[in-house]
Order: C-alpha cells, then sequence, then structure tokens
C-alpha cells in the first residue's frame, strides 16, 4: 500500500512536471500564432503622406481677375454731385412720353432745382410731384417738397443710363444728353497733346478717345452708313426732325447740319455736330464732344444701342449728292 501511494505520487509529481515545462511553450506558440494569424488577416498599414509643400510663387493670382470693361470705355454717369448738373432725357420706357429736363446746381429747402417744359408735366403726370432732385449714394432721386422720393433712380449695367420703376411698375429712364461729367477735357497745352479730331475712318477717334465705343474700324462688320438725309424716327412718332450726313471734308471729319423745321428737343438739346461711319457702326458727335453710338437696324435704318429711353432712330430718306454735282 505504501509503496503504491508512492507510486501514484511520484507518477502526479511528474505529470505536473511536465505540464509546467510544457505550458511556457503552448502558451509561446499561442501567441505566435495569434500574431500571424493577426499579421496575415490585418491590413498593411499606408504610412501617412508628408505633408504637401506649399506651391512655388508663379507671380500669377490663382484667383481670375475681374471682367474690365471694353477697351476705351469711358463712363458717361457723373461719380460725384459735382458732375450731375446739365440736361437730362426723362422717358417713360414702351412709350412716347418724355421731357428734357434740367438739374441746376443751386440748392434750396428741398433740394436741388430743377426745371422742365410746362408741357412735361402733361407728358409725364408723376412730374406733378417733383420740386426737385438728389444725389444719393451715386444715383439722381427726383424728390417733392417735403424731400420724399417720387423717382430712385440706379445705374443700369451698362453705366450710361440710369431707370426707376414705381411701385405701379412704371419703368423711367434717365438719359445724360449734356452734364458736366460729359464736358469734353480740356485743351492740351501747346506743348504737345492733341485735341479732339474726327477722322474719317478712325473709330477709336471718337470711340475710344471721346465716347468708349470699341473700335468697329478693326472689329465690326455689317452695313456701313453711308451720307445722306436722314430722317429721326422716336416711338410711334416719325420724322420728328432731320439731319444731314455730310461727306467727309479734306481733314477727314464729316459734319453734320440739324435741318430747319426739328421738333425733338433732345436731338437740338444733343446738338450733333459731326459723325463717324464704321461698318456695323454711326457715332454722332455732339458739339462738346459726347456722342450717341448707333448700329443697323434694316437697310438704311440705324438705332441707339444700347436702347434706353425711348427709341432712338435714324431713317435715311435721301443719299447725298454725289461729288461735283451742281
Amino acid at each position: 500500500m505504501i509503496c503504491t501511494a508512492r507510486s501514484r505520487a511520484g507518477l502526479l509529481a511528474g505529470l505536473l512536471t511536465m505540464a509546467a515545462a510544457a505550458g511556457p511553450a503552448h502558451a509561446q506558440s499561442v501567441t505566435q500564432e495569434k500574431t500571424q494569424g493577426m499579421a496575415q488577416g490585418a491590413p498593411q498599414a499606408t504610412p501617412a503622406p508628408p505633408p504637401a509643400e506649399p506651391p512655388a510663387a508663379s507671380g500669377l493670382s490663382e484667383t481670375p481677375a475681374a471682367a474690365s470693361p471694353p477697351p476705351g470705355f469711358v463712363e458717361t454717369l457723373p461719380p460725384t454731385i459735382e458732375g450731375v448738373p446739365g440736361t437730362w432725357d426723362l422717358s417713360r420706357d414702351g412709350s412716347t412720353r418724355r421731357c428734357v429736363m434740367t438739374l441746376a446746381s443751386q440748392s434750396f429747402e428741398s433740394g436741388r432745382r430743377l426745371s422742365f417744359p410746362a408741357g412735361c408735366r402733361r407728358a409725364l403726370p408723376i412730374l406733378n410731384e417733383v420740386a426737385a432732385w438728389l444725389f444719393v449714394d451715386g444715383v439722381v432721386r427726383l424728390v417733392d417738397k417735403n424731400v420724399r422720393p417720387v423717382l430712385i433712380f440706379k445705374a443700369r449695367d451698362d453705366r450710361r443710363s440710369l431707370m426707376a420703376r414705381t411701385e405701379g411698375g412704371e419703368v423711367y429712364s434717365l438719359v445724360p444728353l449734356q452734364i458736366v461729367a460729359m464736358s469734353p477735357p480740356p485743351a492740351p497745352a501747346p506743348d504737345g497733346g492733341t485735341g479732339f479730331k474726327l477722322e474719317r475712318n478712325d473709330s477709336t477717334a471718337a470711340g475710344a478717345q471721346n465716347a468708349g465705343t470699341t473700335g468697329p474700324a478693326t472689329t465690326g462688320t455689317g452695313e456701313r452708313p453711308t451720307p445722306g438725309t436722314y430722317a429721326l424716327d422716336r416711338y410711334r412718332e416719325q420724322d420728328v426732325c432731320r439731319l444731314e450726313l455730310k461727306p467727309p471734308e479734306g481733314s477727314g471729319t464729316a459734319p453734320v447740319r440739324v435741318l430747319d423745321g426739328c421738333r425733338d428737343s433732345g436731338l437740338t438739346t444733343f446738338d450733333p455736330a459731326a459723325w463717324l461711319g464704321a461698318p456695323g457702326r454711326l457715332t454722332l458727335v455732339a458739339r462738346r464732344g459726347h456722342v450717341v453710338g448707333l448700329v443697323p437696324a434694316g437697310e438704311n435704318h440705324w438705332r441707339r444701342e444700347p436702347e434706353v429711353g425711348t427709341t432712338f432712330v435714324l431713317r435715311r430718306i435721301e443719299a447725298a449728292a454725289p461729288s461735283g454735282s451742281p
């Protein structure tokens, strides 16, 4: 019995010794298998990319430049109140109703003075409420005697005229005719520089220097205006005035003469003195230097461009007499 107990004790001790010896090895094996399994099953880690280096300066801006006006563009709207005084053409869009008014620089209790013919109140009843004008936020306002706004104008996108919309939906246009802001530059000093000169085929003489029109002689296409007698047509009114566009003289200038019986106060105030013809463009030049540009509108018809206010169409009714005719 004693021998059997000792044998069992020895056998148990041996088993424990073997288990103790095998335990660390088994644990190490299991750990290695788990590590290998994780390494085989898990995706390989991608190293983080290095921080991007700032682009080298190229001297050019990444932001596109703002759209610039056409070459030679000269804004005809006054940038300050000092340029406002003068004559303006007020009209109701889509009608024959119009009035040439004078905005004066003198001030009184309601604002700055304005004047217009008595017939304007019948043509444009809204003028019965108007007593003065103001220059607010860079544009003109027509106000009543209590300085309440009657017509609040804003500049059109072309920067050549103003427009106002009433609560009733009527749209009014205010177009400068002869204002301080449109006066030609002062005469050049005797020591150099060139004054205004309208050349026969020089599209930039009146366009770039005086009106900001693009160069039709180099880029324009289409019908070219010819000398002759032209009738001015307004909206639903035809032949309200006649002009004679004379052939160019020796110096290259092309005179304009307003014929007797003109019934259009806007044109007589504008006072055209010369004209310029180029492919797809007819330019009238006022005595004070500002201009009106026209484009083809049918055979021997030319309309104002841009179309603002009342219709302005020149229609040739008689060609100029051939050179040398009696």
